[in-house]
Parts: structure tokens; C-alpha cells; sequence
């Protein structure tokens, strides 16, 4: 007995998206972004919290004595913006994950850009507009290379 072999029709030829693969590059900015921020958080709290005097040392003059280094603006302009949007995109995953209903699904994406946005613009302005030396502050609580008006 011969098995005759129906005639197979040609396999279709997988469609190749054109534009920006979005998923593939969140996916490796939560890579890359993970391993710098362990860097940032560490280097952050180990400065915060080990040297020097240890927590009992944070107050304005050791937020104003950092935020008059150049160094420590970028540091923590830096995690600012490595964080919030780790946040946000690990966020996105998980609303595309389980929200079912498209309407709802755009609110939560826009909730999250939205508030993503504001946080990040909040944020870098308190980093650079920051005034270490505020005038009428007494002399003792300010930091050491504040000029003191008399």
C-alpha cells in the first residue's frame, strides 16, 4: 500500500515589523538601567549613611554641602532619571500585562507618563534650582562655605 502525501501549501513568510521595536529596547534599558542604579543607590547610600558621621549627620547643610558639588548634581540627577523611568517602564509591563480593557489600558499608560513626567520635572528643578546659601538663615545652620552677611 502507498501512502500518497497531500500536498502541503507553502509556509507563510513571518511578517517583519517596520519601525522601533519599543518592547525590545525597554526590555534592555531595564537591564542596563538595573545594573548603573545598584552603582548609584550603593554609592548614594553609602555616602548618606556610612561616611562621615552616619545618618545623624543629614541635614541642610549636608544636603547643600552635596548639592554644591557638580559631582554629586549629576550623581543624583542621574538616579533620579535612572529610577523614575525603571519605575515607570516596569509599571508599563505591568499594566500591558493585565489590563484587558483598551480604555482602561490608555488611562493607566497616560496615568503613568503623566505622573512619570511631572516627577522627573519636579525633581530636576529641586536638584538645579536648589539654593544652598537661602538669605535671613542663621549663620549656624548653614553650610560652612556660605558667606555670612552682618
Amino acid at each position: 500500500m502507498t501512502v500518497i502525501d497531500a500536498p502541503r501549501t507553502p509556509a507563510a513568510k513571518p511578517q517583519r515589523r517596520r519601525g522601533i521595536n519599543w518592547e525590545k529596547w525597554g526590555w534592555m534599558y531595564m537591564r542596563a538601567s538595573g545594573v548603573v542604579l545598584v552603582v548609584l543607590i550603593f554609592g548614594h547610600l553609602f555616602v548618606n549613611l556610612v561616611a562621615g558621621e552616619g545618618v545623624k549627620a543629614i541635614d541642610f547643610a549636608f544636603v547643600a554641602g552635596k548639592l554644591a558639588d557638580p559631582f554629586w548634581v549629576v550623581w543624583d540627577t542621574l538616579l533620579l532619571w535612572l529610577a523614575l523611568i525603571h519605575g515607570a517602564n516596569g509599571m508599563r509591563t505591568l499594566v500591558n500585562d493585565y489590563a484587558t480593557n483598551p480604555t482602561v489600558l490608555r488611562i493607566l499608560l497616560g496615568a503613568i507618563l503623566a505622573s512619570t513626567v511631572v516627577l522627573l520635572t519636579l525633581g530636576t528643578l529641586v536638584i538645579y534650582t536648589f539654593d544652598p546659601c537661602p538669605a535671613g538663615q542663621p549663620a549656624d545652620l548653614l553650610p560652612s562655605f556660605c558667606p555670612v552677611n552682618l
